[in-house]
């Protein structure tokens, strides 16, 4: 694709957002082509099947005092990522940012935000972990822009914008529309933050023609019009601007939304499945790449490869928390779920999102127990598992913050209650409650603490292939009790794992099935020199204590 106007980088007329009558002036936007230059991967070829860690940069390290998480910061934490057995990172947005915080109201595809960097920084922070072999992905929102984009702020104040029609327009309001309680369709002669009320009541619009522009998360997020092929195009250079730096992937944010069809067929439309499945090839034609979907509708349709390939395993969060919580329909759901799904669908118990859970100390009310068997739960199954920061320290969220802000609180890295270790300035946002003991430093030196957990759980991924590739064999749910076990069979290799986890509070006995006869099982976790035989019909009797994970290797006779 050309360029429609020449490359400028740089994004200094953000002031242009200012609903004047006058068109703005021309900004030099970056469209450039680019080329793909498909360079052989540092890393394991089954390195996405390992743990990730999803992290807000914003919160995780500042390096400089401001206050502020930045990739420097990140990179002085990657020892710690490392040594807790982290095998990929998730960056929430890194891209350069209207909002200021959550980074998903982009205002320049190709550029990072200020507060984070720069793009030096950010191929050291890909040259470092990949030292470490741990791969990087990041966000990247495909969906909308911010209204503050260069693009849109031409596109709005001009009806003859070579941008007008990179977003979607109509000449009066739509009616009949409802996306979670509002009309998506926004009058163009406001700045966004001043809607308010019926579109009846908004002011008269700009003497121009299609005054209302769509935007699915709000007046600040307008929607590209993936009708357009430059759109697409330009969405295809940009995530090759990043591929080609190294990066090994990307969450792609929000794509059963990327085509509407009318007030009924706004949600999960043929159109956008075929869009993802073109994103997914183009990542995936780089070699070792990883690619998983925001999917919230049909996420086991988008977790296949005829679609997105990956997809969060929205849904299952209930499940692993809710068997932990004593919950025996819970249990009877993990047993279940791959069964039936992609093993490539991506697993969590907390995220930066509320609708999809509050932190995971804050759903089991801080048992420890029950927060260590809801982890157990999913980083044990098949699946990409996604750690949320502080989660591996058991973190809480921040009470009184309005949205998804408890989410995304500082790292918890001290007990220091100004800063917990984050800054040696202000920190931007509150420090979690439980910072006393729920930190990194304390809990490096307890063998018992969730960290120490954590670090086991993610050892048992990285050393046992079955556990992180293997299929998911003779599942079952007794009451409280959940088992089955992973194989893997690949050339000369035949790794199998038992896994048994006692979500109650008494002992009980678990009767596995399906093992090989006559197979001996040693204790993988807790580690012992424990063993048990199998019978010939393949059967047997395992004794499990009161909220209680074990592990076993499965061998021949």
């Amino acid at each position: 694709m050309s360029p429609l106007l020449p490359s400028a980088g740089g994004l200094a007329l953000v002031a242009l957002l200012a609903g004047c009558a006058a068109a703005p002036a021309p900004v030099a936007i970056d469209t450039t082509a680019v080329p793909a230059l498909r360079q052989a991967s540092p890393l394991q070829e089954h390195w996405h099947r390992g743990a990730f860690m999803e992290i807000f940069v914003r919160a995780y390290q500042d390096s400089d005092g401001d206050g502020v998480g930045d990739l420097p910061g990140l990179i002085s934490r990657l020892d710690h990522l490392r040594d807790l057995g982290v095998k990929g990172l998730w960056l929430m947005p890194v891209t350069a940012s209207a909002d200021r915080d959550h980074g998903y109201a982009t205002t320049d595809f190709r550029a990072i935000e200020r507060d984070y960097g720069t793009l030096a920084d950010f191929d050291e922070l890909l040259r470092q972990a990949h030292a470490r072999g741990i791969g990087v992905i990041i966000d990247y929102v495909v969906n909308h822009s911010a209204a503050e984009h260069p693009m849109f702020v031409q596109a709005r104040g001009d009806a003859v914008s070579p941008w007008r029609d990179w977003f979607v327009w109509s000449d009066a309001a739509p009616q009949g529309w409802d996306i979670w309680g509002k009309n998506p369709w926004y009058h163009a002669g406001s700045r966004p933050w001043q809607f308010k009320g019926d579109p009846k009541d908004w002011p008269a619009p700009p003497p121009q023609a299609r005054s209302f522009y769509f935007g699915t998360f709000g007046p600040h997020m307008p929607d590209f019009n993936f009708r357009r092929r430059e759109v697409l195009d330009y969405h295809l250079d940009s995530l090759r601007f990043w591929l080609n730096r190294g990066l090994d992937g990307f969450r792609l944010d929000a794509v059963p939304h990327l085509v509407e069809t009318d007030a009924r067929q706004w949600n999960d439309q043929p159109e956008s499945r075929r869009l993802a499945k073109v994103f997914q090839d183009l990542i995936l034609s780089y070699p070792n790449r990883y690619v998983v979907c925001e999917a919230t509708a049909a996420p086991q349709d988008y977790g296949r490869p005829e679609v997105c390939g990956g997809a969060f395993a929205f849904g299952q969060v209930q499940h692993y928390v809710g068997a932990a919580r004593g919950q025996a329909e819970s249990v009877k759901a993990l047993a279940d779920f791959y069964r039936r799904a992609s093993p490539t669908m991506a697993t969590f118990v907390s995220s930066h999102d509320i609708f999809a859970g509050r932190r995971l100390w804050d759903q089991v009310g801080g048992d420890i127990a029950q927060y260590k068997l809801a982890a157990a739960g999913y980083l044990l199954q098949p699946g990409t598992p996604f750690i949320y920061y502080g989660e591996e320290v058991g973190q809480a969220g921040v009470p009184g913050l309005r949205g998804d802000r408890p989410l995304r609180a500082p790292m918890s890295w001290t007990p220091d209650r100004a800063t917990a270790g984050f800054t040696t300035g202000l920190p931007f946002r509150p420090v979690a409650p439980n910072l006393a003991l729920q930190n990194v430093q304390a809990q490096s030196r307890e063998p018992g603490s969730i960290l120490a957990f954590y670090r086991a759980m993610l050892a048992l991924r990285n050393t046992l292939p079955s556990i992180a590739r293997g299929s998911f064999e003779h599942s079952f749910a007794d009451g409280l009790v959940l088992g089955f076990q992973r194989h893997l069979r690949e050339g000369a290799l035949d790794d199998r794992t038992l896994v048994l986890v006692n979500y109650g509070s008494t002992p009980a006995q678990a009767g596995v099935s399906g093992l090989p006869a006559g197979a001996r099982l040693t204790a993988a976790y807790p580690e012992s020199d424990a063993s048990v035989r199998a019978d010939a019909g393949g059967s047997a009797q395992l004794p499990l204590a009161p909220q209680s994970v074990q592990v076993w290797r499965v061998g021949g006779r």
